[in-house]
Formats: structure tokens, C-alpha cells, sequence
């Protein structure tokens, strides 16, 4: 294969698996894949379909048209759109540098591919494996900073927390990226393989660090302290954590790094900020300045710079880059060359305020850029004399820069610095056009492409939407103009109402959008809806607003699993005394369901969610009736209050009923067998589930999860495992324990899998014996809880945890499972709290220790008694009656106790029960000499068993039943 140029035909890659090579790139389309070298480029699908179409016809004109078709098909958008996406294409190849020329623009037309292509033979799929890693996008190739990089890599690998320190503008988070992505192509050489960016310069309140960096781990922490979660997760996967931009969030940043990198052995930091975090173990990296040509001194006789001479410096190299990219063409001449290196000395070699300069080459000469630039220079040296100079360098960049924009792009620059996050053409319409004389929003549009291409916007080409953001040096330069403007209070008011709007949009699509879709468009603007908050809850701000907006961002934060958060800001909202009665109601829905996820069921929980129902039935609204007494019944389930949520399942079924809400029907039927079960009515229970899974029909995508917290089918599932344990059908019961378990994996909702392991899997492998699927599910949801921490449901994985150790007759467990009993205790969580006392009790007096095991079981009783929940009464009673035979040698008691719990389970209907209570019976009537009696009531028990032969209680009642029959055999 030679590199001749070929001209193939266009398609013909595509559908022959074949690339094209082209200078040091490999451009598979088949694939969306392009290569520099063996590493992909990070670039947007639209933006490799633009180059596609130019390589396919490679010398060929290729029009706007065409490429707007082929990136676009079906669908009509403006010229601007193209603009952004062939910039960040550019950039991407490096287009314009020494020997890299790559696409040609012809004015008014289209562009034409100018380099050689050859085709290559395309790379089998498993070639590249995808990296681990959340980086962004790459938007300008590193230019001079190969050394800084190498550094860095060696320092991180003997030292666990380095800091880049620099001033604004220098390129700090350009070389952190770089420096993560050499990390991700050689992960093995003892640097982490797994690398995660988080990026801080959103942030306006620390308070947000934790949860910031949470996310970016993939974790959901709740609660105050994120820390302890943090480190957890942390402490045995080793991860690159690339913290950007701390400055303005310094005091939060630096403790949470310092207990990563000291709780944490495996996990390495690195983190950019203008100044030190001033922890220990910190080691500093301080970023100079780009490579500078030198000034030649004075000599009678001067050798002028040549081209290739300023080349060789990396400040130069990014101003001709930059340069090539906005006037086409652009090569640096041995007759520029002084006057750019002039430039470029003159700006320090400031990474960002030499970029700034290269831009107006679309206006100025550049001779006349170095005039101007030495005006402004000089005045603000004037004028900010307490400001270090490399700031005043950057700031008169960023002043010449302003100046030299049209109107509306004055405008539009300042207005959007109220955008924390990344931002739509719709954002920037919204907030570019705020009276008539702006113009049409479609004005927006052109003007955002130029401030992309004066590199005063960086665009994200790579989804399928372009966001765009302001780094956070020209977001602050923005925002003091937007004050100079007097355009401040008119600017975060509109941008407080876009986001109340668009989340009032997405309100009303999260119920009817598959999650990934609705998290890609609405996720990212929690940060914007933060800041927008603040200022509405602010002395100058509008409450009224406030509030609409935190009702319009309760989805959000539901689904970002931000579930303290909504908490705080629910409360916020509620204490303004201006609350209409429907946000009220609202807000307090949404109280109650952060408080049940967060704290568990407080009196609190069940406080909030009474008053949003009462504000209900008082609007008469029936949709949020029905969420508050779903949120009632299950905070009174949790309490161990089961009549209580029966009654409540009973007037959600007459709202829902009178509703014609046959969805809302079928689910409450869950809820009612949910409470049956407890009250130990399981062949009730069993009606209500087999008639819920027999008409239950999957909503579209999660409609009832939004309603009703859950995935009602995997719930069911897993309360139907249940019963049919208690029932006597163990083997059937472990199947619909993976059932429910395989139907929560695959609604990806968290609350949904942890009830799934907590409630069905792990719960009924311990009942039938499967010590090891026990194991295993506990392990799996202790790994969950580690990336969704809330207190109580760690708790009852702790619970877990003892039970099994204590099957495993592992005495550790009785301590492991007072820690958690004991902060369920404090959560308010007492539901199935009658049986887990049951084990421990059982668990004492394994060990031999009887008193503190009476007293367990004498409170697992009193506890049943008190709350109705029966369903483990036999169990409890089963119990009591071997510990008073083992510990008390109290034969009649222990034969009393073991007959009742017989005849309550068979009177419950609780086959499983029924057999555990009657093998100790059996054991003792073997004991006492009725062996007789004993082989007796085994068999009757044993014969109504179609199933599990193979569970542990069946396979002892087999080994009792031997003993009472050759006792039987023997008796005289």
C-alpha cells in the first residue's frame, strides 16, 4: 500500500471496512473512530462525519450543503452549526501547523481536503480498548509542555498528591488532561488505569465539593459528611483523581484530598489551582510560562528571527496554530516572525492570552496587533498596579479581545458568564435576547460560532447536542462587565427562569424518557440550578421564583440521586412564607421522600408526608394523594406499623380506583400483600401478588419508579419470594428472588436493586440454607451501598452480614449484628426488627451466652406483640423454646413454647415454619423416648413438601426423622 493520493470511491470505506490514512492519522468511519497514531481522538461523531465526506473526495470541493447533509440527515440546521464543528476539527488535527495542512477553505462555498490519502486496512474491534475514564473532550492540542507532562507522570508515581499552580490562563488544566490521558495509555507503569476528572470551577459553594467528587466516581453520597464514603470506595481501587480548579473552593478541596490521599493507599491526586492547597504530603508543580524566543540584544549587525527559528519556541507554535484556524491559509512568513514572538513576549507566554491575540488576525495585521497590544499593555499597567503582572497580561487580552467584537457579541459574551455548567443554543437565545433591540434569538446563533472561533466559548462537539461553556477566567472577566453593564440582576433573574422553565419541560418528560436520555439533556444543569438558587434566596433575589424553581428541580435531584440536597433545598423553600399551597404539597412529597432515603423513617418522614397528603385531599388533587399515601404506607411499613399501612393501602385504592388509575390499582396490590405478609397472612398476600404479576403490564420506560419510588414488578418479585418460602415452596422462592433481583439490574434504579438484595436474595438464600448465594448477594449490595451510602440500608447490610456469619456458626456475628440492629434503632427502621432479634437470640445461645439471649428474645416477642408483625411469631416461639431447653433444662417449657409455634404456623399456613418448629420438637420427643411421636409429626410435615429436598431445614428434619425412627425401632 503505497501514500499516494487515491481517490475512492465515497462509502467505499464504510461498507468494505476499509480507513484512510492521512499524515499521522487513521480514520476508520465504519467504526467512528479516528486515530493519532494508536490513540483516538476524542471528537464527535457529526464532526467525523464532516471529515469523512472530505476524505472520501479527497482535492475535491465539498460543499456546505453536502456536509450539513451528511452530518445532519433529515434534519434542517443553520451554517453556524458547521462552523463550530469544523473548528473543533481543526483542532483536533492540529490543522495549520508546520506540515500539517489538512482542509482548505473555499469562501462562500464548502472545503476541500488538501492533504495525500491513502487507504489503510481498518483495526479488528477488539483493538482498542476503551479507557476508564470520564475525561472531557479535547479542544486544543498541548503545545510546549512534553517536559511539564513527563514531570509530572514521574512525580505522581513517587508521590501520591501533586498540585499544578499557576496563574489564570496558563494552560494548567490543558496539561492536567494531558497528564491523565498518558496515565490511561500506560495505566500499567505503576499509575492507576482507572482516571477520574472532576471539575470544581462550577462550584460557588464548597459545600458541593464532596458530592461534586462523588459523582464524578459514580457514586450517590448522601448526608453531610461525603468523606467516609468516599474513602471506602477509594480505599482499595486504584484511581487518578485529576481535582481542576480549586482556588475559589481551596479550604473544602484540600481536606477532602488530604483524607483520600491518607485514607485512601491506592488512589493518587492531581490537582490544578492557583495557588497551593497547603496539605501534607503535597508536592507542587509550579507551570511556567510557554517557551519564549529570546530578545536578540543590540549589534551593529542584527540577524532578524526567521519562521523556522520562531517555530521552534511552543508560544509561537500556539499562535500560529490558533492563527491558522481563523484566517485560512495563515502561514507564518521570515517577516512575521519577529513581530509574533513580539507578541507573544509581550503577553508572557500566557497560554490563553496568546490564543486571544491570534484571533484577531481576522482583523488586524500583525504588526498592527503588536501596536494595539502595547497600548493596552501600557494603560493597564497604569491603571492595575496592584495586580501582578501576568494577571494585568491576561486581563488586557481579555479587554483587547472584548472590545474588538461587534455589539451583540459584546452582549452575548457577558450575558452568558451567568451559565455555570454547559449550555445549548437555547440557553444562550434565552438569555442573548433580553429586549427588543437584541434582535432575533436566531441572531444568537452566528454570533456564538464566532466566540467559538475567537476561542471566547469552548464548544463540546461530541454528543449528539453541542454544549458550549466559558472557562472560568473569561466566565469572571464576563460577569464584570455584566456589572459595569448594569445587566447583572436582569441576567441571573432570566437565567433563574430559563432553567425554572426547562425543568418544568422536564418535569412533565421524565416520566415518559428512558433515564440516559433525560440525565444527557437535563444532568448537567444541577450546577446552574444551584446558582440560580442561591441568588433567588438571596437578600436582592425573587423567593417567589425560588420556589417554583426548586419544585421544578425536584425530578432532577431524584434522579442525580441527590436526595440530600433536595432535602435541604425543600426546607429552604418551605420556611419562605409565600409558598402557594401547590408547591407546598410538592415540596413536602419531595421532603418526605428525601427524608425516608436519607434518615430513614423519622417521626420527621411521617410528619411531612401527612401534611403533603392533607394539602392534597385539600386541593383535591389526586396524583399527589396518591404519592403521599404510597410515601405514608411505606414510612409506617418501615416503623413496623403494618395495620396502619393497610388501612392506607385500602384509601389509595379507592383514590386510584376513583381515578380510573388501573396502573395505580395493580401496584397498590404490592403494597397490601407487603403489609399481609407481616401480619402473617401469606395466602392473602399470595392472592394479591399472583393477581398484580398476572395483569401487570412494564410501563414504557419507569413511570411507576417516578411515582412510586420503585420498580413495582422487581418488588413484587421479591415479596413473593418470600411468601413462597413461608408457604413451603423454598425452590420456587430462590427463583423469584433472582427474578426480582434480574428485573432491578435492568432498570439501572438503585433503590430498586438494594430492596432486591436486601428483601428477597440475600434474606431467602439464608432461610433455605444457600450459604454461599447469601454471601455473594451480600457482598454485592455492600459494594452497591458503597456508592449509594444511606445509613439505614448500610445498617441492614450489617444485619445481613451477622445473620450470616452467625449461619456460618461464626460468634463475630452476634457483635456485627448489634451494630447494626442498634442504628436501625436510631433511624427509626423496625421492620423485620421481631425476626432479626430472633437470630441474634438464637445466635447467643449457640454460644452459650442464655441471659443476654432470653433477654433478645423475650424483646423479639414483646416487639411482635406490640406491632402486629406475626409472620415470625412461630419462629420466635421456636426460639424461645430452645433456649429455655438448652439453657434452663426447662423440658416442659421448651415443649410448650415448640408445640405453639407448630400450630401458629400451621394455622398461619407457614409450611418452612411449621418444619423448623417441628424438627425441634421432633428432637426432643426423640430425647424423652417418644420416638414414635416424633417419626409422626416429621411425616406429616415432610409429606406436604413437593420441593427443596435439598434445603438445609429438609435435609435435618431427614436426619431427626432417622433418629426418631430407630428410636422408635428400639423402644421397648
Amino acid at each position: 500500500m503505497t501514500e499516494a493520493q487515491t481517490t475512492p470511491h465515497e462509502g467505499a470505506a464504510n461498507a468494505d471496512g476499509q480507513g484512510y490514512g492521512f499524515g499521522r492519522f487513521r480514520l476508520i468511519p465504519g467504526r467512528q473512530l479516528l486515530l493519532d497514531g494508536d490513540t483516538p481522538v476524542r471528537i464527535g461523531g457529526r464532526a467525523l462525519e464532516i471529515l469523512a465526506a472530505l476524505v472520501e473526495r479527497p482535492g475535491d470541493l465539498v460543499s456546505k450543503a453536502d456536509l450539513m447533509a451528511r452530518a445532519w440527515p433529515n434534519t434542517v440546521v443553520e451554517e453556524s452549526n458547521l462552523k463550530v464543528h469544523m473548528a473543533a476539527l481543526r483542532r483536533a488535527l492540529g490543522d495549520g501547523q508546520p506540515g500539517q495542512r489538512y482542509i482548505a477553505t473555499v469562501i462562500g462555498r464548502g472545503y476541500r481536503f488538501v492533504a495525500p490519502v491513502a487507504c489503510t486496512m481498518s483495526m479488528q474491534p477488539g483493538d482498542i480498548a476503551p479507557p476508564r475514564h470520564n475525561l472531557p473532550a479535547v479542544t486544543t492540542r498541548v503545545i510546549g509542555r512534553a517536559d511539564a507532562i513527563d514531570v509530572l507522570l514521574t512525580q505522581l508515581r513517587e508521590r501520591r498528591f501533586v498540585t499544578v499552580v499557576g496563574p489564570g490562563g496558563i494552560g494548567k488544566t490543558t496539561v492536567a488532561l494531558a497528564v491523565a490521558d498518558a496515565v490511561i495509555a500506560g495505566g500499567g507503569r505503576d499509575l492507576p488505569a482507572e482516571v477520574r476528572f472532576v471539575d470544581l470551577a462550577p462550584l460557588s459553594d464548597s459545600h458541593f465539593v464532596g458530592g461534586t467528587i462523588a459523582a464524578a466516581l459514580g457514586l450517590s453520597v448522601q448526608g453531610e459528611d461525603a468523606l467516609p464514603a468516599l474513602v471506602s470506595y477509594l480505599r482499595e481501587r486504584p484511581t487518578l483523581i485529576v481535582l481542576d480548579s480549586c482556588e475559589h473552593v481551596i479550604d473544602a478541596a484540600a481536606a477532602f484530598a488530604e483524607q483520600i490521599v491518607s485514607g485512601a493507599p491506592e488512589a493518587r491526586i492531581l490537582a490544578t489551582s492557583r495557588e497551593s492547597l497547603r496539605v501534607r504530603g503535597e508536592v507542587i508543580y509550579r507551570l511556567a510560562p510557554l517557551e519564549l524566543p529570546p530578545v536578540s540584544p543590540p549589534s551593529l549587525v542584527s540577524t532578524a528571527l526567521t519562521a523556522a527559528e520562531a517555530l521552534a519556541y511552543p508560544a509561537v507554535q500556539l499562535f500560529v496554530e490558533r492563527a491558522a484556524e481563523c484566517v485560512d491559509g495563515f502561514e507564518l512568513r521570515d517577516a512575521d516572525a519577529p513581530g509574533v514572538a513580539d507578541i507573544c513576549r509581550k503577553l508572557d507566554g500566557i497560554a490563553l492570552a496568546i490564543e486571544l491575540a491570534a484571533t484577531r488576525l481576522d482583523a488586524f495585521s500583525i504588526h498592527d496587533l503588536s501596536i494595539l497590544l502595547e497600548d493596552r499593555l501600557r494603560l493597564l499597567y497604569q491603571d492595575r498596579r496592584g495586580t501582578l503582572p501576568r494577571h494585568r497580561t491576561l486581563a488586557a487580552a481579555l479587554d483587547w479581545s472584548y472590545e474588538y467584537l461587534p455589539l451583540r457579541e459584546q452582549a452575548l459574551l457577558r450575558r452568558l458568564s451567568v451559565c455555570i455548567g454547559p449550555f445549548t443554543r437555547e440557553t444562550a437565545a434565552a438569555l442573548g435576547v433580553l429586549e427588543p433591540a437584541d434582535g432575533h434569538p436566531s441572531d444568537v446563533v452566528e454570533a456564538m460560532a464566532n466566540l467559538v472561533a475567537k476561542s471566547l466559548l469552548v464548544a463540546d462537539v461530541t454528543g449528539h447536542y453541542v454544549y458550549y461553556r466559558q472557562l472560568d477566567t473569561t466566565r469572571a472577566y464576563g460577569q464584570h462587565k455584566l456589572l459595569a453593564f448594569g445587566e447583572y440582576d436582569l441576567c441571573v433573574r432570566r437565567h433563574a427562569e430559563h432553567h425554572r422553565n426547562l425543568l418544568i419541560r422536564a418535569a412533565a418528560e421524565w416520566e415518559a424518557r428512558p433515564t440516559a436520555a433525560w440525565l444527557a439533556d437535563y444532568g448537567g444543569k444541577i450546577d446552574d440550578v444551584r446558582a440560580a438558587l442561591r441568588w433567588a434566596f438571596s437578600p436582592d433575589g425573587d423567593a417567589e421564583l425560588g420556589i417554583s424553581l426548586t419544585v421544578a428541580a425536584i425530578p432532577l435531584w431524584m434522579h442525580l440521586a441527590l436526595f440530600d440536597e433536595c432535602r435541604q433545598a425543600a426546607e429552604r423553600a418551605l420556611a419562605v412564607a409565600t409558598a402557594h399551597a401547590s408547591d407546598e404539597m410538592k415540596l413536602n412529597a419531595a421532603l418526605g421522600a428525601a427524608l425516608l432515603y436519607v434518615q430513614g423513617p423519622t417521626v420527621q418522614t411521617g410528619r411531612v408526608w401527612t401534611r403533603a397528603l392533607a394539602l392534597a385531599e385539600q386541593l383535591g388533587d389526586g396524583e399527589y394523594q396518591l404519592r403521599a399515601l404510597w410515601g405514608l404506607s411505606v414510612y409506617h411499613t418501615y416503623v413496623g406499623e403494618h395495620r396502619i399501612a393497610l388501612d392506607l393501602a385500602a384509601r389509595f385504592r379507592t383514590v386510584a380506583g376513583g381515578q380510573g388509575d388501573r396502573a395505580a390499582q395493580l401496584s397498590v396490590d404490592r403494597m397490601s400483600a407487603t403489609a399481609l405478609r407481616y401480619l402473617g397472612e401469606p395466602e392473602h398476600a399470595r392472592r394479591y401478588l399472583d393477581r398484580m404479576l398476572g395483569q401487570y403490564v412494564p410501563p414504557v420506560h419507569r413511570s411507576h419508579i417516578a411515582r412510586f419510588q420503585l420498580d413495582q414488578r422487581a418488588a413484587a418479585l421479591g415479596t413473593l419470594s418470600s411468601v413462597l418460602w413461608l408457604q413451603g415452596f423454598p425452590d420456587q422462592a430462590m427463583a423469584s428472588a433472582r427474578r426480582a433481583l434480574d428485573h432491578a439490574r435492568d432498570t439501572h434504579h438503585a433503590l430498586s436493586l438494594t430492596i432486591a438484595l436486601v428483601h428477597a436474595v440475600c434474606p431467602v438464600a439464608l432461610l433455605v440454607g444457600d450459604l454461599e448465594t447469601a454471601r455473594q448477594a451480600q457482598a454485592t449490595l455492600a459494594q452497591h451501598l458503597s456508592r449509594q451510602p444511606v445509613t439505614f440500608w448500610n445498617a441492614l447490610c450489617t444485619v445481613l452480614d451477622g445473620m450470616l456469619r452467625l449461619r456460618q456458626r461464626d460468634v463475630t456475628g452476634i457483635c456485627v449484628m448489634r451494630g447494626g440492629l442498634d442504628a436501625l434503632q436510631g433511624s427509626g427502621f423496625r421492620l423485620r426488627y421481631p425476626a432479626h432479634l430472633g437470630v441474634l437470640a438464637e445466635g447467643l445461645g449457640d454460644a452459650e451466652r442464655f441471659t443476654e439471649a432470653h433477654a433478645a428474645i423475650d424483646e423479639a416477642l414483646s416487639s411482635s406483640a406490640r406491632t402486629g408483625e406475626r409472620w415470625c411469631l412461630p419462629e420466635l416461639l421456636r426460639v424461645k423454646g430452645k433456649l429455655l431447653r438448652s439453657g434452663n433444662a426447662d423440658e416442659d417449657g421448651a415443649a410448650a413454647h415448640l408445640q405453639q409455634a407448630v400450630d401458629l404456623a400451621r394455622h398461619q399456613h407457614a409450611l418452612s415454619w411449621e418444619l423448623r418448629a417441628s424438627v425441634d420438637l421432633a428432637r426432643l420427643w426423640v430425647d424423652q423416648g417418644r420416638g414414635a411421636d416424633a417419626l409422626a409429626l416429621l411425616a406429616a410435615v415432610q409429606g406436604r413438601f413437593t420441593e427443596g429436598f435439598a434445603t438445609a431445614d429438609y435435609v435435618a428434619a431427614d436426619y431427626v426423622a432417622a433418629r426418631a425412627a430407630a428410636a422408635a425401632a428400639n423402644a421397648p
